[in-house]
Order: C-alpha cells, then sequence, then structure tokens
C-alpha cells in the first residue's frame, strides 16, 4: 500500500532511505537545509568497510585521551569552550567502554554493515553510476608492534564478526603499498572491502535518479514540528506550513533538535572532521590506508586522494579550525614524503554521533508515525543503503532483516 512520506535530511542516510521508499512506490518528499551531499556525506573517507564495526568506545580508551589531548598532532580535540557543554556526552561514551558492551555494539554494528559493498552496487546500477563503487582491501600500518598490539581487541572484535585479514611485515607493506614510507613494520590487510571514488557525486547521482523516480526534494528548513495525539501532523518550516502523514528523520547531527521537538531527546554530538584532497598528488595508490596512531584513512578518489580524519568537538555552529587540516597534512607528508600538495581543498564536516557508537534506527517510541534513522558517526556512508533499506522494511510493515533492538531511540 503506498503511502506518503516525508524525509527530514538528504545527506546519504536520508537519500538512500528516499530512494528506497520511491522504488517501492511510495509518494516521497525530502526536505533539506542544504543540497543532497553538500553536508557532512560529502567529504567523508569514501570508506565502505564491514571492518568498520568496532565501536569507537572500547577498554582503555580512557588512558589514551590526556595524551590525544596534549599532542598537537593527535586525532583529538576539544574547544575548552565547548569542554562544560560536551562533558555530559563524554561521560557516558565513556561509561560504554567495557568490553561487554564493546563486544554487543560490535555485534550490531557488522549486523548492519556486513553487506555494505554489494548494496551499493546494486544501489548505483540503479542510478546509472556504477563506476563509483570500487571492490578493494584496505590497508591499516602501524609504525610499532606495540601500536599494533594495543589494537588487539579490536582486532579481535573483527576476526569474531568473520572479517577477513592478512597480517603483513615491513616487506609485506612495501609490496602492497610502494610509495608508503619505509617506517611502518606491522600492518593488516584487511581483505573483502570497498570503497566510493567521490561520496559527493554518489548522493547526488542518487538523488537525481530519485527525482527522476517521480520523488520530490524540496530545499528548506525545518523550524518546528506540529503534532496532536502522540502523532506528528506537519512540519513549520522557512517556506511554511507542511502536512505530514508519515516522517522519516535523517537529519545527522541536526536529528538532535528535530528528536526534542517530539519529547525524544537524544545525546547527540557533532564529532567534526576534517579533509585535505589533493588533485594532483603524484601518488599511485592501489588501495585505501588507515594509519592506526593518527587515527587518519587516505583514499584514492576520481578527484586524486583524500587525507580525512580528526574528531574535534566544539558543537555544531562553531567555525572550523583549519589547524586541524594542517595536522592532516603533516600526516600524509609523513606516509607519503613524495606527494605534491600544491593543488588541495580543505573541509569540515560534522559527523552526527552517538556515545555508544551506535546510530538510531527505528520506530518513535512516543510518535505513531514517525521513524527515525540518525546517528551513524564515522559509519554514515558505510551504513546508509543499508539503513534505508531497514526503513523501508519498517515503513512498509515488514519485519527488518536485522534486529533493530540495539539501535532503538529509548536505549539510554
Amino acid at each position: 500500500m503506498s503511502k506518503k512520506i516525508t524525509i527530514v535530511g538528504a545527506g546519504i542516510v536520508g537519500i538512500a532511505t528516499a530512494c528506497y521508499l520511491r522504488r517501492e512506490g511510495h509518494e516521497v518528499t525530502v526536505v533539506t537545509m542544504h543540497p543532497p551531499g553538500e553536508y557532512c556525506s560529502f567529504g567523508n573517507a569514501g570508506m565502505l568497510n564491514n571492518g568498520g564495526c568496532v565501536p569507537q568506545a572500547v577498554p582503555g580508551v580512557l588512558w589514551k585521551v590526556p595524551g590525544y589531548l596534549t599532542d598537537p598532532l593527535g586525532p583529538l580535540v576539544v574547544r575548552w569552550s565547548y569542554f562544560a557543554k560536551g562533558m555530559p556526552w563524554m561521560l557516558r561514551f565513556l561509561a560504554s567502554a567495557t568490553a561487554s558492551q564493546a563486544e554487543r555494539a560490535s555485534i550490531a554494528l557488522y549486523s548492519l554493515i556486513r553487506d555494505t559493498v554489494p548494496s551499493y552496487e546494486e544501489l548505483v546500477k540503479w542510478a546509472g553510476t556504477p563506476d563509483l563503487v570500487r571492490r578493494s582491501g584496505y590497508l591499516v600500518a602501524y609504525e610499532s608492534e606495540k601500536s599494533y598490539q594495543g589494537d588487539a581487541l579490536a582486532w579481535k572484535l573483527r576476526r569474531e564478526r568473520g572479517v577477513r585479514t592478512e597480517l603483513l611485515d615491513a616487506a609485506g607493506i612495501r609490496k602492497l603499498v610502494p610509495q608508503l614510507a619505509p617506517g611502518y613494520v606491522r600492518g593488516v590487510h584487511v581483505l573483502e572491502q570497498g570503497y566510493v571514488a567521490n561520496p559527493g557525486r554518489l548522493v547526488k547521482s542518487l538523488a537525481a535518479q530519485f527525482q527522476r523516480d517521480g520523488g520530490t526534494l524540496l530545499e528548506r528548513q525545518v523550524l518546528d514540528i506540529e503534532t496532536v495525539e502522540g502523532g506528528v501532523v506537519a512540519l513549520l518550516t522557512s517556506a511554511g506550513r507542511m502536512p505530514v502523514e508519515t516522517l522519516v528523520v535523517c537529519a545527522g547531527v541536526h536529528s538532535g533538535e528535530l528528536t526534542a521537538m517530539l519529547g525524544e531527546a537524544v545525546p547527540i554530538e557533532a564529532e567534526r572532521g576534517y579533509h585535505v584532497t589533493y588533485s594532483d598528488p603524484g601518488l599511485q595508490l592501489p588501495l585505501p590506508v588507515h594509519v592506526s596512531d593518527a587515527k587518519v584513512f587516505v583514499t584514492p578518489m576520481e578527484m586524486g586522494v583524500r587525507v580525512a580524519g580528526q574528531a574535534e568537538f566544539s558543537g555544531i555552529y562553531a567555525e572550523p579550525d583549519y589547524q586541524r587540516a594542517d595536522v592532516l597534512e603533516t600526516h600524509m607528508k609523513r606516509m607519503f614524503p613524495q606527494v605534491r600538495t600544491t593543488d588541495a581543498t580543505r573541509w569540515m564536516g560534522r559527523r552526527p554521533s552517538m556515545p555508544d557508537s551506535l546510530p538510531v534506527i527505528g520506530p518513535s517510541a512516543k510518535q505513531k508515525n514517525v521513524f527515525y534513522a540518525f546517528g551513524h558517526g564515522h559509519l554514515g556512508l558505510c551504513a546508509g543503503a543499508s539503513t534505508g533499506r531497514l526503513v523501508a522494511d519498517l515503513v512498509g510493515g515488514r519485519r527488518p532483516a536485522i534486529d533493530l533492538t540495539p539501535f532503538r531511540i529509548n536505549r539510554f
């Protein structure tokens, strides 16, 4: 039975959800503040890796935080002006850093992203852009055996989920990625993964096909939500009132502002990340490379090579601090000393992160005609297609393919 669906958000999660719902014959309207793919989904590292099934909060992370914060090249920054406001989220994050919770989160995440590559291959084929998804492994490189051993729990969780890997010594690393600097002594080749050659173009191509297929996309801001007797009846937007029959909230980091209007506050945080993209780097990367100590990914893309990473906490609306991009450039030159940096662009985005590393996917606990799909943190791109399919199952009254209990909105 066809329904009228309103989706808030045009990042990869919102657009993928819109595509699946429209393909099932629903009347779908996407409401967005920004053009599709021009917010957080624009600048990510492009990874489609079910090897990303390890939560950010793991045992021992507390003891690493002081070093991260005091290292000028470290992966974590908290602006002092935001420290007090961000502390409740940080405390929830640290409370999630137990072995049992890491195990549960890993199981849930893997169920969500297990089939990320074939899911996207099907979507981009439908959109006429199959070249965007590329099957590939990725390399995780370590500068010391001690650093590798420090990630033992993460590799254990991956192995238990079924992620296939190959352990490399320094010679194996050089054979796989000859242009990588020689200082890396231990590597892990994560097999059977993938990446997107241009994340921004991916979202735009899916949005264009959604519109060609009869979907509607409206650029406007949601100012408030009108509810009556446990259900949403309208969005109050910058362009006027919009009646609603079924609402899906996929608004990334702004989703918390919308759920608060619906009486369901969530602990979501803007985990800001940066990238630098080099259009003429002089590199021939056969696959993406991740340096665990620096927490950066270097990904070959159709527009050159992108280095992405950093976790900065300063709220949604603070101006970018492009010194964080300088840090990425420093790491890039350390990894690939021969890189040409004359033609580079910088960017900052806001990852919508939950303290337990699990997104919110499922029905509202208070509003009878509302569904949620947000809070994917580092896995927004990776989990976008599977999340869209799960929401389509929920809206269509079908039992989802995975257990959504770990992703429920009222778990906190």
